[in-house]
């Protein structure tokens, strides 16, 4: 009922070609008229997003065990040198083709490709071009690492034997350990489904394999589904990105007990990355993994570590690339919603905030300010195009940023109604830069606007096409960077629902929006009924006005779930014999389907995991055109491994609870392990209703992401800081601290950017010889020297928190009183946290650069330097500084600083020439002990009126520092003295 034929496709051709060129009426990105009216606005049914009933495999009591009814492969031609090993692995019996066509013949070829890096590679062993069931994966749209020269010695060890069929294993040279072994089982490959399994020790340690909302550590009775999926952030299922690597740990106890005192334990980690666009899962078992993939080839990646820090530097700098560095105004306080109305509000937002005091770098608009949810447009009457001059002129004359929404999916306007008329598709369809049906004909889905068309990324002119549509809208819209949604690629109806229909459009979703009758919200936070007793009954009865209680139901129905089997020479790519656990089910439900076509043929199915990739690389090309020279801004929904190397990603539709606070913690160190470190979640959250005690905690906690940004959905109340005092005050006092942090936390971008280090870490991470710290996800690190125990539950002041390395003697300060922390180790400790308050604590052995905090980064650049010396148990401390222009590609002068304190000393070292000239103003050291002489800095005598030591708190404050250094705190090396 709902689709209809096919042959209006040619009417709006036609209407198409006859639509003036863009070289013949001028550029435009804007639509030809006002929102449309000639007819109301059909809503798709809901029904056109309901896919088949599958049952997940996993789930299913009859379906097939590959391991017991295929006869895997045997080896032979086999070849061995000092470089690696190859052979050709042929199927040892009577084809099963369980879920899809076995591939008779596969080359095997094993590579010693660097010092730290094994690889393993299966692949059909004849590629027929004419035939698609076999898939391996382009290096130009993956790369893939490559053997190295002159590497010497490589740790990892490869194995292999043919009983009962072929089976592989990588050891530990050093250690003997067996990292990884498919012994005992057999090798499936077919054309749309391929399994391995690999034996673990029991209770292992493992980390990666996202992206889901989950604990940091993966259970070990849990399958880890990898599609890339529109949805709003349900726990334990697979989400936006496609991330197929993990981390694994192991703890060795070296001895029944520590010679010196310290950890009995060294841990050892190893890195596993396969190289697969595919629709995959892991099933986690308590002494295995099971890998199943939907197609492509098995090329697995072994990265030796052995620590977390070495595998992450590892797997970036050889196979994924490294974190993209990010301009210094990315790091300042963001706020956004989805209900921002006008120019106007949007204005009295930015001058709410400065009058509450709460720094604000950049304010987002969702989908709000498009013209009926179209790409590069503005809304004609509510943000006006002839407002933007004096909005920007005054918006970037306070040094401040713009960020607008843009959606993966292009509008595709009615042929029978000339004002509907959208530049951005005519041009886009003049260039042939959207997907296909396998017939050739234009696939329409449906997104906010309508039925809709999708960039084709791998099409000869989409990149170029998309690129220019920036500059050009950028010369309407002065944004400063790109957030990108929707990008898995979502579409809110099966298959091509669109063709025959686009007379229809603009149509509405096949759902209700928030803020429409019957979808009004009134969740609210764990705990809300206690604090808010009031609000609470008033939100109770008003959620029980518009749901009424419904009757039980009175009737059963038996589902008749749909499965395929496999056909001779063929795929099933819509429906494939193996039905993965995918939290829509269908594969084609709020998905663009599987069996949509690119251009070069390749079908969705073949690569749905990397369109979110795709199009933050197409977006990055086009943020280099709009600011050339400059580094692109980029937050994109839809990721996967490499992605960082453009851009940050935030975590997705989550809700305004403590448990999703809490999450955003595991979620952002696993995209530390995957080369995101840009990472955030919205703050105070994105679905419901936030209160004044979750919002406090959380844009406390949020304070120490790399990426701050508070985000909320239509309808939800507001939850812009300044709306409660409380919040207010908290989010200042924490905004000082990460205001004061950001030359610290921008040098740790820089050497992730280097070097592939992390910047949030794991406690396990950073003290990796203390099994007890293996599944900690409450707490975090900021790069090496500051630790931070948030609050994650409601109705409390105290919070629970470990100080790790106290048994290897590591000393911790409080940040705030600058006193020694007193701790057992290995035991959790009782840390006073009142609400508004956030226990934050310095690493001994630390120096941190810190710079006074202004409004704006702009602001806080110009203000002086500042330092924090917090001396180690043995009295030393070491640092580093990274400081150039915030904002360039290829900085042509930067400027690296090295901090040494020892023996009542701290030294100064400098190298590189840009030029800096903002003062010292002080020095805090923390840890002194005995008495302090005179100090002096360089030859040069601190007054004692400057000078303030505690010998109760070991806390030495050196202030008014700004005339001694007023040519600049970094002209020169310097030594700053205070031992008597």
């Amino acid at each position: 009922m709902f689709l209809r034929a096919a042959a209006l496709l040619s009417s709006l051709a036609a209407t198409a070609a006859q639509t003036p060129s863009p070289t013949a009426s001028g550029w435009s990105t804007t639509l030809a008229g006002t929102p449309t009216s000639f007819r109301s606005v059909f809503t798709i049914p809901a029904s056109a997003d309901e896919g088949a009933d599958l049952l997940p495999n996993i789930n299913d009591p009859a379906a097939v065990d590959a391991q017991a009814v295929c006869p895997g492969y045997k080896a032979s031609q086999v070849q061995s040198d000092e470089r690696g090993v190859s052979a050709v692995l042929t199927l040892a019996g009577a084809p099963c083709s369980v879920y899809g066509n076995d591939v008779e013949v596969l080359n095997l070829r094993v590579e010693y490709q660097s010092k730290d890096r094994l690889a393993v590679t299966i692949e059909p062993a004849f590629l027929d071009a004419s035939n698609s069931s076999q898939y391996v994966l382009p290096e130009e749209l993956i790369p893939r690492p490559g053997a190295e020269d002159g590497y010497g010695d490589l740790d990892l060890k490869f194995d292999w034997a043919d009983e009962p069929s072929f089976w592989f294993s990588v050891t530990r040279g050093s250690t003997g350990d067996v990292i990884f072994t498919t012994k005992g089982t057999h090798l499936i490959f077919e054309d749309q489904f391929i399994e391995f399994v690999n034996t673990l020790p029991e209770d292992y340690n493992l980390y990666g394999l996202g992206e889901r909302i989950h604990g940091l550590r993966l259970n070990n009775n849990f399958t880890a589904t990898i599609y890339a999926a529109d949805v709003g952030d349900p726990i334990d299922r697979n989400l936006y990105g496609s991330h197929p690597f993990y981390l694994e740990t192991r703890y060795v106890n070296k001895s029944s007990s520590s010679s010196d005192g310290g950890s009995p334990f060294q841990s050892y980690s190893h890195g596993v990355y396969l190289r697969n666009i595919h629709g995959m899962e892991v099933v986690l078992k308590p002494t295995n993994l099971t890998w199943r993939s939907l197609g492509g080839s098995i090329d697995m990646f072994f990265f030796d570590g052995p620590t977390q820090a070495e595998v992450t530097k590892q797997y970036q700098t050889s196979a994924i690339g490294l974190p993209a560095m990010q301009s210094y105004w990315a790091f300042g306080y963001h706020q956004c919603r989805w209900g921002y109305h006008n120019w106007t509000e949007l204005r009295g937002i930015v001058e709410s905030m400065k009058a509450f005091d709460i720094p604000l770098e950049t304010i987002w608009l969702d989908i709000d300010y498009m013209d009926q949810y179209r790409d590069f447009t503005l809304d004609p009457v509510t943000f006006s195009p002839s407002a933007v001059a004096d909005f920007f002129g005054w918006l970037h004359g306070n040094n401040q940023h713009f960020v607008p929404i843009v959606d993966s999916a292009i509008y595709i306007p009615n042929p029978t109604n000339a004002s509907d008329a959208y530049d951005t598709y005519m041009r886009g369809n003049e260039s042939g830069v959207f997907m296909t049906n396998p017939d050739g004909s234009q696939y329409i889905g449906a997104v906010w606007p309508g039925y809709t068309v999708f960039p084709d990324w791998m099409s000869t002119n989409g990149v170029s096409w998309w690129v220019k549509e920036m500059v050009e809208w950028h010369k309407e819209v002065p944004f400063s960077g790109f957030w990108l949604d929707m990008s898995e690629v979502s579409s809110f109806c099966v298959g091509s629902c669109g063709t025959g229909n686009v007379t229809m459009n603009p149509v509405h979703p096949p759902f209700a929006l928030p803020g429409e009758v019957g979808n009004i919200i009134f969740d609210f936070p764990e705990g809300f009924g206690v604090t808010n007793a009031t609000e609470a009954a008033s939100a109770s009865a008003g959620a029980s006005s518009q749901n009424p209680p419904q009757p039980p139901a009175t009737t059963t129905s038996t589902t008749s779930y749909l499965r395929s089997v496999p056909t001779p020479g063929q795929r099933n790519v819509n429906y494939p014999p193996y039905v993965l656990d995918n939290v829509q089910g269908d594969l084609a439900v709020h998905a663009v389907s599987p069996n949509a076509t690119h251009e070069n043929g390749m079908q969705e199915y073949d690569a749905h995991n990397i369109f979110g990739h795709q199009i933050i690389n197409a977006t990055y090309q086009g943020l280099l055109s709009v600011f050339p020279g400059k580094r692109p801004f980029i937050i994109g929904r839809s990721t996967f491994a490499g992605s960082g190397k453009w851009a940050g990603h935030w975590g997705g539709d989550n809700a305004s609870k403590f448990m999703y606070m809490r999450f955003s913690i595991p979620q952002a160190l696993s995209f530390s392990l995957f080369g995101i470190p840009m990472f955030g979640v919205d703050t105070c959250g994105f679905n419901g209703n936030s209160d004044a005690e979750l919002c406090s905690r959380w844009m406390q906690l949020s304070a120490f992401f790399p990426f701050y940004r508070n985000h909320n959905t239509l309808s939800a109340n507001p939850q812009e800081p300044f709306r409660w005092e409380s919040v207010a005050s908290a989010s200042r006092t924490a905004m000082h601290i990460r205001y004061s942090l950001l030359p610290y936390m921008y040098t740790l971008f820089h050497s992730a950017h280097t070097t592939g280090s992390t910047v949030m870490r794991a406690l396990s991470w950073e003290f990796p010889n203390e099994p007890q710290l293996a599944g900690v996800d409450t707490q975090f690190m900021l790069g090496p020297s500051i630790l931070v125990t948030p609050v994650l539950e409601p109705q409390v002041s105290t919070v629970m928190g470990v100080f790790p390395g106290i048994i290897d003697g590591e000393s911790w300060y409080d940040w705030y009183t600058g006193e020694r922390v007193e701790a057992a180790a290995g035991v959790n400790t009782s840390i006073p946290a009142p609400l508004g308050h956030i226990p934050v604590f310095i690493r001994g052995g630390s120096v941190l650069p810190l710079q006074e905090p202004g409004y704006t980064t702009t602001d806080s650049r110009k203000n002086p330097w500042g330092l924090i010396v917090a001396l180690s148990s043995s009295g030393d401390a070491y640092g580093s500084l990274y400081v150039d222009d915030g904002e360039s590609l290829e900085p042509e002068d930067t400027l690296e600083i090295v901090f040494t304190a020892m023996k009542g000393q701290l030294h100064v070292e400098l190298q590189g020439g840009y030029k800096d000239t903002n003062a010292l103003g002080n020095v805090t050291i923390m840890g002194v002990t005995g008495n302090v002489g005179a100090v002096t800095l360089n030859d040069l005598s601190v007054e004692s009126s400057k000078v303030d030591y505690s010998q109760d708190t070991g806390v030495l404050t050196l202030s008014g520092l700004n005339d001694l250094t007023s040519g600049g705190a970094w002209q020169g090396a310097w030594t700053l003295t205070w031992a008597a």
